[in-house]
């Protein structure tokens, strides 16, 4: 299980874009014929640092996603950006989904697959290598990013760790 997130950020209705990473139609089978029913997985964000995702259910394709959003808006958290890209290399797990997160110099872009995509530009993250190595499963692979980009440390915060200034931490 995902250890929970001590950068959780209130949910604020500012600008937060949503992105709709899968929608999914099941069906339950019963005596009167088949009766379907949609998932949806969305991803918000305000693209200066703050994202989320939300799963939502529903028998129509607009009440679902509104769900999602609904669910999305209630998990957000804070993501550390330094000049357009995220501070150090991370990786992420949840069950089998593994993500690779590296920083990128300037001009690189979003190098990033389906669902690491919507979740790393609502972010707000605009140069970045990413890399999805276990499970292509939607779910797995949003959680997994999010919770990688939850356990990222700004600069200020390591500095901070080891007693030094932000001079010597980037000149050494």
């Amino acid at each position: 299980m995902a250890k929970r997130n001590s950068n959780r950020v209130k949910p604020t209705e500012t600008e937060l874009k949503e992105k709709l990473v899968q929608l999914n139609r099941v069906a339950k089978v019963t005596k009167g014929g088949r009766t379907f029913s949609f998932a949806a997985i969305v991803v918000v964000g305000d693209g200066n640092g703050t994202v989320g995702h939300g799963l939502g259910k529903a028998r129509d394709v607009s009440e679902a996603i509104a769900k999602a959003v609904d669910d999305a808006k209630k998990n957000l958290i804070k993501v550390p950006i330094y000049k357009g890209t995220i501070p150090h290399a991370i990786k992420g797990k949840y069950k089998a989904g593994k993500v690779l997160i590296k920083p990128a110099s300037d001009g690189t872009g979003v190098i990033a697959g389906g669902a690491m995509r919507a979740v790393l530009e609502s972010a707000g993250v605009q140069n970045v290598l990413a890399k999805s190595q276990g499970s292509p499963n939607p779910h797995n692979v949003v959680k997994a990013t999010i919770s990688a980009l939850a356990n990222l440390r700004d600069p200020q915060m390591v500095a901070r760790t080891r007693n030094i200034s932000l001079d010597k931490l980037f000149n050494g």
